[in-house]
């Protein structure tokens, strides 16, 4: 990704700022059921040109997204379908060559050794384990990043993005999320623009004094508010032709992002039984990249990534008045089980089979608010859930569904969307709050009674002055990525006819507002030389 750009369809930027969780219910779906056709191998013998030089696709034809051999692979196995084994200190998945990954290509498996060289033994000693059944690459790296994390103190600011943020008013950050093979970063904000982030050279080589501050290599707009947008899993900035960002933004379909030039490259077109187009709430690719769930109110759709187009697979998920009722705010897939979890919100979350769509299990309502985020543990035993003006993340215990074994508490006073995430060993969460902190449990602490205790985190720092609503932790490197900001609502007194002073001082006399539009990049591993001087008696709180 190496020059600036922007690409849109349709109309031009509308609702800035409204949040990703309206009110407003798209009318009642209906079935359709229609046949899905077209074979994946056929789609990936066929000769296609590079990405950037490919037109636009109408409806029926080919989109070769599909799963390609590229070197890089995520931590799900192909198909979903298969057991994956938690990775632990005693297993690694492949040997050292075969664990390169886009990132080390621009210099990441060197950095590695330098701020993780006291963990090399270990992760020798790990090499001469048993090996993981049809595991990938893609898991050395994630077990590397385990190795290299290291809370003992507050995470070191690196950089970040402040100044893209201000050309517009009030365009807060709506969530942030690291490309599958670590190039680059994803960000969604509330102008409706998609901006992708390449990781600084600098950080490889670990020169930080150099770092400046980072500006995107490519703007995706959309032509209103973004519902949610997610990486192909299987990306590889390698290999152009797989490098994907799906999004679904009010009253348009679900575009395919080329995230190599910017690119529309297709649609996915969700209609209504009224024959009218729907937005998707939520969306989720397979965690082998052939399908692309999309949530609805009552319904999930499933499209077929090698067929843009209309034609999908329905999914209610209430059948005969029974079953999980509102709209799917969320999805998330198990790594071990061909089991997707959707959350509601309605405050419910329910577990699906990835075969059929059917109701393997519904969990009971004990959120306060609706669900906006969920994730699984890597082992797929545990699932986190998270809700609006909730104030606690909760643990469930699938082996024994409806059971909480503990809490995570966080401050959630308003609607928005609070991402929390955890590290690819499943040791560490993260999670910001409302209030601007950044919080970090160790789950290996957590009680193992099943009490529903509530597990206290170990470390908390102030990240943000604004609300730090997205985490995102790096695949293979100690990197954390935060963003920050929410819509602000001065109080009534600022909006009085009165002629004196400016509307900044009145902005600035309003109460409880700490405006912090910012993306920026932490460093969570052991500090080095070049960085010990430059990080003394640095504050975590950022200044624009």
């Amino acid at each position: 990704m190496s020059e600036p750009g922007q690409s849109s369809e349709g109309g031009g930027l509308g609702a800035a700022g409204q949040e990703a969780e309206a009110d407003g219910e798209p009318p009642q779906e209906g079935s359709q059921n229609l046949p899905i056709s077209g074979a994946q191998e056929e789609a990936e013998e066929e000769a296609v040109p590079p990405a950037a030089k490919q037109p636009r696709l109408a409806e029926g034809v080919g989109l070769d997204i599909c799963p390609t051999d590229t070197g890089v692979d995520t931590t799900f196995d192909d198909g979903g379908n298969q057991g994956i084994v938690l990775i632990t200190d005693k297993d690694l998945s492949k040997s050292e060559e075969d664990g390169k990954t886009a990132g080390d290509s621009q210099g990441g498996e060197k950095e590695w050794h330098q701020n993780g060289g006291e963990n090399k033994d270990a992760v020798e000693e790990a090499e001469r384990g048993d090996q993981l059944d049809d595991t990938s690459p893609q898991d050395t790296s994630c077990q590397r990043q385990y190795l290299g994390l290291d809370f003992s103190q507050n995470p070191q600011m690196l950089t970040g993005s402040w100044a893209e943020y201000t050309h517009t008013p009030e365009n807060y950050l709506k969530g942030c999320k690291w490309a599958p093979d670590g190039s680059c970063i994803l960000s969604n904000s509330a102008d409706n623009v998609l901006r992708v982030y390449n990781l600084p050279p600098e950080i490889y080589s670990g020169s930080w004094d150099l770092l400046s501050e980072m500006s995107p290599v490519l703007r995706m707009t959309e032509g209103d508010t973004i519902y949610d947008y997610c990486w192909f899993p299987k990306m590889s900035s390698l290999d152009p032709d797989t490098c994907f960002i799906a999004s679904s933004s009010r009253d348009n379909p679900v575009h395919i992002w080329d995230a190599f030039y910017g690119d529309l490259r297709a649609t996915f077109r969700p209609y209504n039984h009224l024959d009218e187009l729907t937005a998707a709430h939520s969306l989720r690719f397979s965690p082998d990249g052939s399908q692309l769930y999309c949530g609805f109110e009552k319904t999930v759709r499933v499209f077929y990534t090698e067929r843009p187009g209309r034609d999908c697979e329905e999914r209610p998920t209430v059948v005969k008045k029974q079953g999980q009722s509102g709209i799917i705010s969320c999805l998330a897939f198990s790594p071990s089980q061909p089991v997707y979890a959707c959350g509601s919100y309605s405050r419910t979350v329910g577990l699906y089979s990835c075969e059929d769509g059917s109701l393997l299990a519904l969990l009971p309502q004990r959120h306060n608010g609706g669900v906006t985020h969920l994730l699984f543990s890597p082992d797929g035993y545990h699932l986190y859930t998270g809700g609006r003006k909730d104030p606690e993340i909760l643990c469930w215990d699938l082996r024994d569904p409806g059971r909480v074994l503990f809490s995570l508490p966080r401050t959630v006073s308003t609607n928005q969307r609070i991402y929390f995430d955890l590290d690819p060993s499943g040791r560490y969460l993260m999670s910001g709050d409302t209030e601007g902190v950044m919080s970090v449990w160790d789950i290996l602490t957590a009680p193992s009674d099943g009490n529903e205790d509530v597990l206290q985190p170990f470390l908390k720092f102030q990240a943000h002055r604004d609300c730090t609503n997205g985490i995102s932790i790096h695949p293979f490197m100690p990197l954390v990525a935060s963003c920050s900001g929410q819509r602000q609502f001065p109080s009534p007194d600022d909006s009085d006819g009165s002629d004196s002073g400016s509307d900044q001082d009145r902005v600035m006399s309003s109460n409880g507002i700490r405006e912090d539009n910012a993306l920026t990049l932490w460093w969570a591993g052991p500090l080095g030389s070049t960085s010990e001087e430059r990080q003394q008696d640095e504050p975590a709180v950022i200044e624009n």
